[in-house]
This record gives C-alpha cells, sequence and structure tokens, in this order.
C-alpha cells in the first residue's frame, strides 16, 4: 500500500475504510539468519536497511515492549550534522543525507523539517571554537554561517541578548539542521521493514544470549527461544544490561535525561536554538508547543522519569536566555535512558563473541543518527566489516586509548558528555 495525496482523498470518500495495519503481528519463527534485540528507532532502521540495501529478509526485531516505545519515542527531535571531529562529521554528514531523502525513500511521512540549528556564542573563547567547527562543518560539505549579534537578533529577537553572565555575541547557524517527528520515524522504518518481509516481533523481551564454543547460537526470549546466524544488540540505555547476558562488560553508563514540552503556541519561534553556557535547548513542534530540554540528571539510572532538581536547573536556563518562555505552561515532561560512552562518541562494532554485534553509546546524539546508525550497522551485519562513515566507531579504542574522540573536549567522564 503506497501513500499519496490521491490515496488520501480516496479514503477521505470512503469513510477511511481502506486503511491497513502499517506492519503485521507475526509469531517468531524457530531461527533467523538474523536476530536485532531491540525495536527502537535504529533497531528499526537497521532491519529496514538490511532488506533494502543487502536483499536480507529472514531477520527478526525482538522489542520487549512495543515499537518505538524507548529513546526515539522520548527525545526531543533534533536533527543536525554539526559535528567537529574527523570520524564523527562524515557519519553525521551521512546521516542527514539519508534524513533528506528518508520520506521518498520510505514512502511515509516523517515530519522532517529542515528549519535550521542556531548554536549561540557568549564569548570569544566560544566564537573561536564556533568558527572552527563552522570550517570543519564547510570542509566536510556541510552547510555552516556565523551570525554576528545583529544577525543572530534578526532570527531570534526576543533572546536576553544583554543577560549580565551570558550576553549574545553571535551564532552558529546550520540551515540544513532542523527537527522530525520522532513516532513517525519509529513508525516508518517499521513499515518499510515489514512490506520487505522483516519479522517485527513486539512484547518479547530477550532473557538470554546463547553462546557455545565463542559463537552465538541465537537468544532466549519470554517467548520462547529463537536461533540465530548473527544477533546485533541496539538497545540504547539497557546496553550494558543485554551484553552482561553474553559476558560482556561495555563502557557505558546509563544516565536520565529530561525534556519538556509547554502548551500549545502560535508559532512564535521558526529554528532550533541552543543556549551555548547553559546547555539548553529548544524548538517548537508542529502543534505547537515548546520543546525543550537541557542537562543530563547527573547520576546512573535505568529510570525513564526525571528530577525536579533538574528540571528547576533546564527552566533556568531557558529563562536566562528568553525570558519570554516564562509566560509559557508545562504539560509535561518525560525522561529517556542514555546510553554514555566515555568519550561521547558511539559504538557500532564486532564484540568478542562470533556473531554478536553491537550498536550503542549514542550520548545525545542518538535520534539524530537514526538513519546513519541504521545505515552501518546493516553494512556491519551483512558484510562483517564497518562502513566507511563507521570505521572510527570501534569498542576496543576504549581499551587501548587510540582513537578516541571526545567531541565536546571534557575528558572521558561519561556523565559529561
Amino acid at each position: 500500500m503506497r501513500y499519496s495525496g490521491f490515496r488520501v482523498f480516496r479514503e477521505g470518500l470512503r469513510r477511511n475504510s481502506g486503511w491497513q495495519p502499517l506492519w503485521r503481528d507475526p509469531e517468531p519463527k524457530p531461527a533467523y539468519d538474523i536476530v536485532i534485540i531491540g525495536g527502537g528507532g535504529h533497531g528499526l532502521a537497521t532491519a529496514y536497511y538490511l532488506a533494502s540495501e543487502h536483499g536480507l529478509t529472514n531477520i527478526a526485531v525482538l522489542e520487549k515492549g512495543y515499537l518505538g516505545g524507548g529513546n526515539v519515542g522520548r527525545n526531543t527531535t533534533i536533527v543536525r550534522a554539526n559535528y567537529l571531529l574527523p570520524g564523527n562529521s562524515e557519519f553525521y554528514s551521512h546521516s542527514l543525507k539519508l534524513w533528506e531523502g528518508l520520506e521518498g525513500a520510505l514512502n511515509f511521512n516523517v515530519m522532517h523539517s529542515q528549519r535550521g540549528v542556531l548554536n549561540l556564542f557568549h564569548s570569544d573563547g566560544q566564537r573561536d571554537a564556533a568558527v572552527r567547527r563552522g570550517n570543519a562543518m564547510i570542509n566536510q560539505g556541510d552547510d555552516a554561517i556565523l551570525l554576528d549579534r545583529e544577525g543572530v537578533r534578526e532570527k531570534v529577537p526576543f533572546l536576553d541578548f544583554d543577560n549580565h553572565r551570558f550576553p549574545v555575541y553571535g551564532g552558529l547557524f546550520h540551515p540544513r539542521g532542523g527537527t522530525a517527528r520522532h513516532d513517525a520515524v519509529a513508525w516508518g522504518f517499521a513499515r518499510g521493514a515489514d512490506m520487505r518481509g522483516v519479522d517485527l516481533i513486539q512484547n518479547c523481551e530477550v532473557t538470554g544470549i546463547d553462546i557455545e564454543g565463542g559463537l552465538v547460537r541465537g537468544v532466549q526470549t519470554t517467548r520462547g527461544a529463537i536461533r540465530a546466524g548473527k544477533v546485533g544488540i541496539v538497545v540504547a540505555g539497557r546496553s550494558s544490561q543485554v551484553a552482561a547476558m553474553a559476558g560482556l562488560r561495555l563502557p557505558i553508563e546509563s544516565h536520565v535525561l529530561q525534556a519538556f514540552v509547554t502548551e500549545g503556541l502560535k508559532p512564535c519561534l521558526d529554528h532550533v536554538v541552543t543556549f551555548g553556557m547553559g546547555h539548553f535547548y529548544i524548538s517548537q513542534s508542529d502543534k505547537g508547543g515548546l520543546v525543550f530540554g537541557g542537562d543530563l540528571d547527573f547520576y546512573a539510572s535505568y529510570a525513564a522519569r526525571g528530577n525536579l532538581p533538574m528540571a528547576e536547573h533546564v527552566m533556568e536556563a531557558g529563562m536566562s536566555l528568553m525570558p519570554m518562555i516564562g509566560q509559557a505552561r508545562v504539560l509535561r515532561s518525560w525522561g529517556g535512558i542514555m546510553d554514555m560512552s566515555p568519550d561521547g562518541s558511539p559504538i557500532i562494532d564486532r564484540t568478542p563473541v562470533e556473531g554478536l554485534y553491537l550498536n550503542c553509546g549514542w550520548c545525545y546524539g542518538g535520534f539524530k543518527a537514526v538513519p546513519g546508525s541504521g545505515f552501518a550497522f546493516a553494512h556491519l551485519l551483512a558484510q562483517d566489516r564497518p562502513h566507511e562513515t563507521a570505521a572510527r566507531y570501534r569498542l576496543d579504542r576504549f581499551r587501548t586509548g587510540s582513537g578516541l574522540m571526545d567531541e565536546e573536549g571534557t575528558g572521558s567522564q561519561h556523565n559529561l558528555h
């Protein structure tokens, strides 16, 4: 079933009686060529690209809850490619290109809006860092525009430009950045994978990983044992727990990241804006709500909820940047479990267990990486060698110390990334 404007019009005349479910609800088979643990954005994208790019369809995606019920449905929806370091820069540039063609490829509206991302700076040192980052982005083939104070004022005149502690000096504008609808991304990839024969199995929690002689043989689940030639772990904040089933100890800490949304407002914020001194980021959804977030809660936790001190901190940062936000009422907040790596960059690699593969450590970059991550992980699973865009996302860099990518320059402390 393909979607089109004509189809929407026809179904409207037929009282929407012709729509079908987006994906099947199959029973798990006894064996698959590849089993993907985790039915979030990255896992679903991996399954889709395995089928569409490599022609592999004897695949199962196992999700302990419902598809898209994890971090892909618990984020602030920002899409960007404004990374600095080699390794990250190529990867996110490729991911953004996939975002730009995603709706056509999936035949599904993921509400990708390239409204631009504006990163503010508040000192001479931050300006110099923005210039360096902008040049790196341009050299990679992406777009970056350095704005002075008045250039920022033209785009977002309601900011507190004369804040005594953090006056706005200017900003680095990334026009091709923007947002997408998180739920729609999960649904689109799920539909695309299902159409190509992938089994998407919900309410199927993995309880063990079967290994014989150093070789993976399959998984144990709440719906029975499933044999598999290859197993991919793509479970975000639960990565350490699932990897432990295979006897692996990962360099990952799980932290909670809160996000907030206000009541619906008339259009007032055209771009994604980040506060360079307060770790605050904000955009306006298509429904009118201001969607914003800030720092991690700074302690390890698996609770998909936040705490009031960090909520207060985020609100203070928002008020420092744009006092007008104080007139909006916050409707709800939520928490996502972030898989934080020591250098702030992800891991896409084989594990010491033959046939077992790992995709984790996305820190703050998980949602924007969904297409690129799925594409690269599918390449690794299908061909047993890393895709060129993810060649530096090796697991052993934390053991050897070689090839670390400290994008933010904050050292090897998980909760500072």
